[in-house]
This record gives C-alpha cells, structure tokens and sequence, in this order.
C-alpha cells in the first residue's frame, strides 16, 4: 500500500511523516525543505500477528507494511510551475490514496504560506492544484483522441470519458465527484488521475485538543469539507507523534496513559488507511515464520494464495482456514482443528479479516 502525504509548507507533513517512520526526513520553518519525496516503510502493529508468533514459536514475525510518500508542500499556482510545481505532483500519481494533512493549530513561531490559519482556504489551494493538473494531461489526451476516434470507433467509449472527466475538471470538479458505469470505471483506473484517488483528511492540532478536538474550530471545519464525500477526518498532533516516536513500547503505553489517549496517531492512520482502501489482514503461521499478507477485502481464496506466490494461485486445490478468535479462544491451531473449526474452503471462498490460512495447491 503506498500513500502520498500533501498539503501546504508547514502543515506538518514531514514532522509527522518523521513520526510514523522515524526515517528523519527534513523538517524546517520555511517552504519547500523536502526537496525529493521521502519514502519510508512503516510496519503494520497488529496483536494478532505478535500472538501468532508466539503460538507457533515463529523463528520470524513479517508484519503487513505501508509506504509513505512525503511530497513536498504545493503551493497556489503549482500546476503552472509556482514552488517546484509538476515536479511534485508526477508523485502523487504513484500513490493508491492521499493523506491530505491540514493546520489546525495557531503558532506564530511556524510561519505559515499563506499568513493566516485558514483550513478551507488550504485544503481548496492544494485540491485546486491537483484538478488543473489532471486537466493539463486529459485535456492533452482529449486533442489526442479526437484525432484518432475519427478512423478507429473502438476509441469512442475512451472519448467520451474523457471530454466526461475534462468537463468536470474545467468546472473544478474532482474526478472522484464523477459518477461512472462498471465499464467507465475500469478504464478510469488506467489513467491515474490525481484527482480519482481517494482522500484521507489529517487534522494536525496542538497538545491541547489532542485527547478533545471538539472544541477545536479548526478540526470542525475540516470534518464539514470532508462531509460532501463522506471522507474521514482523524485528528493527530504531529509534534506528540514526533515524540512518541522514539519511545519503546512500555514508555510509548505510559505516554499515551498520561495523554488520556487510547492509540497513537500512527495507528489511527493505519487502521483508517486500510479502511479507505477496503484492504484486511490474513495470516499465515508456522515454526518458520508467522506473516501478514494485506488483501482487498472480497479477495477470493486462489487470489489471495497468488499473493504469496504465483504457483499457489495457479495450482490451487484448497484453503484450509481457521478463524484467529477461535484459535485465541481455545489455544492453539491443533485445539482449533480438533473442535472442527478448521475449514476446507474451494477456489469460490471469499476471505475474510483475521483467516489463518494454509493453502494447498499442486503445479
């Protein structure tokens, strides 16, 4: 899974792409310190995998993993070359979802872009940005198009979806606000638009509206924006995270205690990530190693064994699954097996969140 982090200079992208990755990307009070995207891996924390591990005295645990793009922050005028321009929106292209991360905080020592604190005003400047580049490269596709349609009507459905989508841009309508058949859908996929990838909104505020945002004006303007497309807000404070991110886990628990706060931030990134991508977790688990391998959810059994391996997909002849609370319940796979609760399941199984899995399949 590969997520772009964007939004204006001294939102807190990179603190906070600092804090889920610990990678020390650049962080300074002045625009355009990231100067490449930093790419860093961040591991997936899931209980069920360290109990997996522990019951089958795993030589190894290979946790599901996140890449997280820091693109640089985008300024008014990008699309058209402002700030480093195009340079950085060809990145966000490689991504399957975008962590829009807005200011929520007022400091006057962190200079902001724009002078003043203005979530919607920010969240339009850089969504504004993304829809004229997309119409810079459907509108070039377009003139291509209506060239070759003329001679070649296999083209017309790709046509008319694009003067569709480059209607919609002109009239600063994100392509993901766009309405599409099954069929336009999938040919939707295959240019890559900036603007069709869906958004996941990160509120950055300060200490004190971490453990109650509610009173934070801030935060409530970001989730009334996030509103018309029923995209999720979480509300993070990039400098805790930042701080968290150093501690070992007795000292990460302690920390969050004192803060009244369940989880880290990270955390609710992750889990709020796999639920904008409709992703879940199965298991494998053995002396050798316990693994997660991260799905789509409605991901049909051979499909899911071809991502451990081709010839398991190719070959597949079974899944033996047992589900992770029954074997938590009772112990241990074998307990599992002997209550009847492992199950054989053919190539029309459709997994599910949490199946430990052992496929069977001969090439």
């Amino acid at each position: 899974m590969k997520l772009g982090i964007v939004g204006l200079p001294n939102v807190g992208k990179s603190t906070l792409f600092n804090a889920i990755t610990s990678a020390g990307a650049d962080s300074a009070n002045y625009p355009f310190c990231t100067i490449e995207p930093n790419i860093g891996v961040v591991e997936v924390p899931d209980k069920r995998l360290n109990f997996l591990t522990k019951m089958s005295n795993s030589g190894k645990t290979v946790p599901a993993v996140i890449e997280f793009f820091d693109i640089a922050g985008l300024v008014k005028g990008a699309s058209k070359g402002e700030g480093l321009g195009n340079k950085f929106l060809s990145h966000i292209r490689e991504v399957e979802a975008v962590v829009h991360v807005v200011r929520c905080f007022e400091d006057e020592n962190v200079i902001h872009v724009e002078t003043t604190v203005d979530p919607k005003r920010d969240i339009e400047i850089i969504e504004l940005e993304l829809v004229l580049a997309d119409l810079e490269v459907m509108s070039k596709r377009l003139d291509k198009l209506s060239k070759m349609v003329k001679n070649d009507k296999s083209l017309q459905a790709e046509f008319e979806l694009v003067q569709k989508i480059v209607q919609g841009l002109e009239n600063e309508k994100q392509a993901r606000y766009l309405s599409y058949t099954d069929e336009e859908q999938k040919l939707l996929k295959t240019f890559n638009l900036i603007t069709s990838k869906p958004v996941l909104y990160v509120a950055n505020v300060d200490e004190s509206y971490l453990s109650d945002p509610s009173g934070n004006k801030y935060v409530d303007i970001v989730k009334e924006y996030a509103s018309r497309d029923n995209s999720e807000v979480i509300v993070i404070c990039g400098k805790i995270e930042e701080e968290i991110s150093v501690l070992d886990e007795d000292e990460k628990k302690e920390f969050l205690e004192e803060m009244g706060l369940k989880e880290s931030g990270l955390d609710k990134l992750i889990r709020a990530s796999y639920r904008l991508l409709g992703l879940i977790s199965f298991f494998t688990t053995g002396p050798m190693e316990s693994k997660a391998w991260t799905i789509v959810k409605g991901t049909k059994a051979p499909q899911a064994a071809g991502k451990i391996h081709s010839d398991m997909e190719r070959g597949f002849i079974r899944a033996e699954v047992t589900k992770y609370d029954d074997v938590v319940k009772l112990g241990s796979m074998h307990a599992a097996k002997e209550k009847g609760l492992m199950r054989l399941e053919g190539k029309d199984y459709v997994m599910e969140d949490g199946d430990i899995v052992l496929f069977r399949f001969n090439v």
